[in-house]
C-alpha cells in the first residue's frame, strides 16, 4: 500500500516586475509558509538562477515545484510577456532536482485561488445578484493586463488561462479614439495591454500630455524622467490631496474608466454571473479612485445590455498573495490527484 507522506512544494507568482516564492508543506498548510521571499525578476538572467538563489538561502528540501507565470504556457513551455525568460518544466525540474515542475499562466493562478479567498480578502464594488455555479471571470491589470475565466462543471469550479488581455482595444468615446490613434501611431497592434496596465498608464499619460490636454508640471517631469518605472510616480501624484495634478488625474480617470470598459466586456463574453474579479498590483492601490463611480459607470455602459450589468457582482481582490496561493493549489492539487491514481492503481 502506498505510504501518504508529507509534500515539501515550492510556490511561485513569475511577474515581469517581481518574483513571489514561497515553500508550503502539505502537512502544515497554505496558511503558514516554511520559507518566502520576494525578487526583483529584471535583476535575474532566469528563473532557475532566481530559485537557485532562494533555495540556498533556506535549508528545506524542495519535492516539486508549482509556477504561475506572466504568459501563455503551451506544452510545458513559457516566455514571460514583458521579460526575457524562457521557462520549460522539464529542464526546470532537472536543473533544480526536482520531481517535477507544473507551469501556468498567472491568471490561471489567479482563477486557482477565488474558491479560496474569504471576505476580508474582497473589496465590494458591486453587490449584484450572484448565480450560485455562476461562471467567474477575473481581469487583472498590473504590469500587463490579464485575463481568466472559471465554469462550474458540476462538483467544482475549473480554471481556464485567457490572453484576452491582448484583444484590440474597442475606444468607447471620443477622448479614447484620439487616445487609438495616438498609439496606432507608435505601435503595429493596440490592445487592451496597451492601454490597460502599468506601461498603458504611461501610455495615457504620454497621449495626455503630448495632446495638450494638461500641462506637466516642472516638478513632476524630474521626477519621471530619473523613475525606473513612471507608473507609481503617475499614480502617486493623481492621488495626492495636498499637491493635486490635474495631468495625472486625467491619466487615472481615463485608466478606470477603460479598465471598467473592459472589465464589463469580459463579464458579456463569459456571461459572469458568479461575479467579476478585479486582480493585479494596480486595483488595491488605486482602490479610492475606482470608489468614486467612473468605473461601474464605464462597466455598465453597454447598450441593450446595460440593465444586465446590474446583476454582476464585481470585486477587487485584496490579498496580494492570490496568485501564489492559486499556484500552490494547482501544485497540491495535481500531487492529490496523482496520488489518488496510484493508490486506485494498486488497489486493483
Amino acid at each position: 500500500m502506498t505510504e501518504i507522506k508529507t509534500t515539501i512544494m515550492l510556490a511561485g507568482d513569475i511577474g515581469g516586475t517581481k518574483t513571489h516564492l514561497a515553500v508550503y508543506s502539505s502537512e502544515v498548510g497554505l496558511h503558514a509558509p516554511l520559507a518566502e521571499a520576494i525578487f526583483p525578476s529584471g535583476d535575474y538572467p532566469s528563473l532557475e538562477v532566481l530559485v537557485q538563489e532562494f533555495l540556498s538561502r533556506n535549508e528545506i528540501k524542495v519535492d516539486l515545484a508549482s509556477f504561475g507565470v506572466a504568459g501563455p504556457v503551451v506544452n510545458g513551455q513559457a516566455r514571460i510577456t514583458n521579460l526575457p525568460w524562457v521557462m520549460d518544466e522539464a529542464s526546470l525540474a532537472k536543473v533544480l532536482g526536482l520531481s517535477s515542475v507544473h507551469l501556468l499562466n498567472d491568471l490561471l493562478a489567479f482563477a486557482h485561488a477565488l474558491p479560496f479567498l474569504a471576505g476580508k480578502d474582497l473589496h465590494v464594488l458591486n453587490t449584484g445578484r450572484p448565480v450560485p455555479g455562476g461562471a467567474i471571470a477575473v481581469v487583472a491589470p498590473g504590469t500587463g493586463l490579464g485575463e481568466a475565466y472559471l465554469t462550474w462543471d458540476g462538483t467544482k469550479y475549473r480554471a481556464y488561462a485567457s490572453e484576452g488581455g491582448h484583444v484590440d482595444f474597442a475606444p468607447s468615446n471620443t477622448l479614447e479614439t484620439g487616445l487609438l490613434h495616438y498609439l496606432l501611431e507608435r505601435y503595429d497592434h493596440v490592445s487592451y495591454e496597451r492601454v490597460c496596465s502599468g506601461s498603458g498608464l504611461v501610455n495615457i499619460y504620454a497621449y495626455l500630455k503630448d495632446s495638450g490636454y494638461a500641462e506637466e508640471p516642472d516638478w513632476l517631469a524630474l521626477q519621471i524622467a530619473s523613475a525606473h518605472d513612471p507608473t507609481p510616480v503617475i499614480v502617486k501624484a493623481a492621488l495626492d490631496k495636498d499637491r493635486p495634478c490635474t495631468l495625472c488625474q486625467a491619466t487615472l480617470g481615463v485608466f478606470i474608466s477603460i479598465l471598467g470598459s473592459e472589465a464589463g466586456n469580459v463579464a458579456l463574453k463569459v456571461m459572469a454571473t458568479g461575479g467579476i474579479y478585479l486582480g493585479g498590483g494596480i486595483p488595491p492601490r488605486i482602490l479610492s479612485a475606482i470608489e468614486r463611480g467612473s468605473f461601474m459607470e464605464a462597466f455598465g455602459r453597454k447598450g441593450r445590455m446595460s440593465k444586465l450589468m446590474e446583476a454582476f457582482p464585481v470585486y477587487v481582490i485584496l490579498n496580494p498573495k492570490a496568485a501564489l496561493l492559486g499556484a500552490a493549489c494547482h501544485g497540491m492539487a495535481l500531487k492529490h490527484s496523482t496520488e489518488s491514481s496510484k493508490r486506485a492503481m494498486e488497489k486493483k
